[in-house]
């Protein structure tokens, strides 16, 4: 793989980058379309069915054999500005980056449950082969520095068995394929180009995939930014050539910027907390650590110590998931506490919205704003215990998932059975910044980070 950086103009600082998250269906997302005609955001129990399908697609990935968990193992960064994804269907995170030669813009899932990035490209393979964007396609034949990968190259080895294969066309192209288990899919040619993050930060040879045939649950974002722990993600590209091997995020209410910075850039903040990064050979791509409790309103839950134990499975953090999954003997304890504590704050109960069982009404006193409610609401304190003495404290947005003032939800569900693991969302995430340290072996925690 030949890759590499120049951070040399525009004031870059050497071997780092950051790029700004929104959310996706938010109105700072580029794909926000306000105007007439546009495509209406999700429903929430359309996010959250989808949610579901997520979750299902993790705990398949993650229940075929049984777990061999081993500990995981300061230089170059890039920073990039993240946003929520509400406008482009779908309540995952998004960032703009450039891509080719001469540059042009894309807004991008980003995901660390997934490794290989990727863009729809021009021409699609078929009619309907590829979703709507609200971006123009991505054409290779716009860009002086694409190159196709061939299978006879190196880079084609960066592809599992699962997801690689040789072109039947005759052309020996590197091809990919890769199936989210949610219907989800994106197939097409293994290709090199130019990407661009923050400023002028550049890294040349990329390897992504430019997608012919694409479909399922990725709203109008023009692709997928992979942050996985395979080799062909972009921090284990990035690490190859100079970059810091991690990279930090702070994902940001629907209506803020956050950001997603790489390498260097990705330096831990005073505040944060520490637990140690956990691996799980049977499925390498994902990130581990270790729950090693839950506390409401101060006090431990009652559930056996072996609940999360790494080696009953153990719990994934995952950018894409929305609503944290907990199993079922754990997620019943802190529902109980919960339903005790909003009882003893006079909440009325509300209906259920689709995985989440447990709502209430806070309108009494908040008046009928469901961001106001929330942020007014005397929620119970709820806090993530980590191996290693990390203490999460999470805030009202963290606890509850609001569809409106009079229909607020614990914003946890349970996983079903007391063996699959658990799954740490990004409800729980938000605006904390949280550190992925591959080199030191440890993911952090720190508040209110986000501008």
């Amino acid at each position: 793989m030949t890759l590499t950086i120049d951070a040399s103009v525009g004031g870059a600082t050497s071997n780092s980058s950051a790029l700004t998250i929104v959310h996706l269906h938010g109105p700072c997302s580029p794909l926000h379309s306000p105007h007439a005609g546009a495509p209406p955001p999700p429903s929430h129990a359309e996010i959250l069915e989808r949610d579901q399908s997520r979750a299902n697609s993790i705990h398949r990935k993650t229940s075929t054999t049984s777990p061999d968990p081993t500990p995981t193992s300061k230089q170059a960064a890039a920073s990039l500005p993240a946003h929520t994804g509400i406008s482009l269907g779908t309540l995952n995170y998004v960032v703009t980056v450039g891509l080719g030669t001469p540059s042009r813009p894309y807004t991008v899932v980003f995901d660390t449950g997934s490794d290989l990035s990727w863009v729809q490209c021009s021409p699609c393979r078929a009619a309907g082969g590829c979703y709507e964007q609200q971006d123009p396609l991505f054409d290779p034949s716009q860009s002086s520095t694409y190159a196709a990968v061939a299978c006879s190259e190196a880079d084609c080895d960066l592809l599992d068995a699962d997801t690689g294969s040789c072109s039947t066309d005759g052309d020996s192209r590197c091809r990919y394929k890769v199936l989210y288990g949610d219907d989800s899919n994106t197939y097409g040619d293994l290709a090199r180009d130019t990407l661009t993050l923050s400023g002028n930060d550049k890294l040349y040879g990329f390897v992504f995939g430019c997608g012919e045939e694409n479909s399922g649950l990725f709203g109008h974002a023009d692709g997928l930014l992979g942050l996985g722990r395979e080799s062909v993600s972009l921090p284990s590209q990035g690490a190859a050539i100079g970059y810091g091997p991690g990279f930090t995020y702070c994902l940001p209410s629907s209506s803020a910027n956050g950001y997603l910075s790489l390498g260097a850039a990705s330096s831990p903040a005073a505040n944060a907390v520490f637990t140690p990064m956990v691996t799980r050979m049977d499925t390498p791509s994902f990130y581990y650590l270790d729950l090693i409790g839950i506390k409401v309103a101060r006090r431990p839950l009652n559930f056996p110590a072996t609940t999360f134990a790494v080696s009953g499975g153990g719990t994934v953090i995952d950018s894409g998931t929305v609503i944290t999954r907990l199993p079922r003997r754990a997620y019943e304890a802190l529902r109980s506490a919960f339903v005790r504590e909003m009882v003893n704050r006079n909440y009325r109960r509300a209906p259920a919205l689709s995985i989440l069982d447990t709502c209430y009404d806070l309108t009494t006193g908040h008046g009928g704003k469901a961001g106001a409610a929330a942020a007014a609401a005397d929620v119970p304190r709820v806090e993530l215990d980590f191996a290693g003495g990390a203490s999460v404290v999470l805030d009202a947005a963290g606890v509850l998932y609001v569809a409106k003032a009079t229909q607020a939800c614990l914003a946890f569900a349970s996983t079903g059975d007391d063996t699959s693991i658990a799954i740490l969302g990004n409800t729980q995430q938000k605006t904390f910044a949280v550190v992925y340290d591959v080199a030191n072996k440890r993911i952090g925690f720190a508040p209110k980070a986000c501008s």
